[in-house]
């Protein structure tokens, strides 16, 4: 694999076993590919300094709400951290150096600068797949709370969430339980990228849009429709010998995909 050294950090990262990820690491890795002279060390230190800055906060009893309650307290109203609701689609709020330094972020990434402060205080929490927005929560069984990074800290409960859907979507949602399900830190590595993925899709840059792909890819090898979007980007690019390999293995592994007609159309294409 002829990788930049910033991926191939990132592929040595995602290869280790799920406990033993390092999220802020791993998504710094993602970063230095837009931003190679990017010092990941530089940004763990200063995650470091944010958590014993929180520590100096923390009441001596560590009840979940407390605790949550001075995490917030130092990250929106002492440094100023802040959802993005300008610019929601400017790449720097996918990349955490960027959101580290400017102090405003999206969902996944101010929650994973929010994690990375509660697992170096000693409170773990865990990420939240919420179809259209990202969540964390305690991880302490049986407590069924939930946190909004992008909305200062916002504690919700299950309800809230309902409410938040049907906002989102402007029509009831029926709230399954797999919608509050916690998630692994490869498929929250993989959500980033996904977003960021979308991100460049909207800006038509066709590059950035495959290396995301790649990584995605990376994560999960067997994902069809990124191999499908791989494909369909390398035909775009021209690079026609990978767009058939891709979009052949494809159709192989999902002869009856709703887009079967169209793929078939492309390979012809490229006969």
């Amino acid at each position: 694999m002829n990788f930049s050294s910033a991926r191939q950090y990132f592929y040595q990262e995602v290869q280790k076993s799920e406990e033993d990820i390092d999220l802020a690491r791993a998504a710094l890795y993602i970063a230095q590919e837009e931003y190679p002279r990017l010092d990941t060390d530089e940004y763990l230190n200063t995650l470091d300094t944010m958590a014993m800055e929180v520590e100096e906060r923390l009441p001596s009893s560590r009840y979940p709400l407390r605790v949550i309650q001075a995490i917030n307290q130092y990250l929106y109203d002492d440094l100023g951290f802040a959802g993005n609701q300008q610019d929601y689609y400017d790449p720097r709020n996918s990349f955490l150096n960027e959101v580290i330094d400017r102090r405003v972020g999206i969902p996944i990434t101010l929650a994973l600068v929010y994690l990375e402060i509660a697992k170096r205080s000693d409170f773990p929490m865990e990420g939240v797949g919420l179809p259209g927005h990202f969540l964390i929560r305690p991880a302490i069984s049986d407590m069924e709370i939930f946190v909004d990074a992008f909305n200062r800290g916002e504690v919700l409960f299950a309800q809230d969430c309902q409410d938040k859907l049907n906002q989102m979507f402007q029509q009831s949602v029926t709230l399954r339980p797999e919608f509050l399900a916690t998630i692994s830190k490869r498929q929250f590595l993989a959500r980033m990228l996904t977003n960021l993925k979308y991100i460049y899709l909207r800006k038509q840059d066709i590059e950035k849009s495959l290396s995301v792909v790649e990584r995605i890819l990376l994560l999960f090898p067997e994902a069809t429709s990124e191999l499908r979007d791989r494909g369909l980007l390398y035909y775009q690019l021209g690079y026609y010998p990978q767009a058939t390999n891709d979009l052949e293995t494809y159709l192989a592994n999902v002869p009856n995909a709703e887009d079967t007609a169209t793929i078939r159309r492309l390979l012809g294409e490229m006969k």
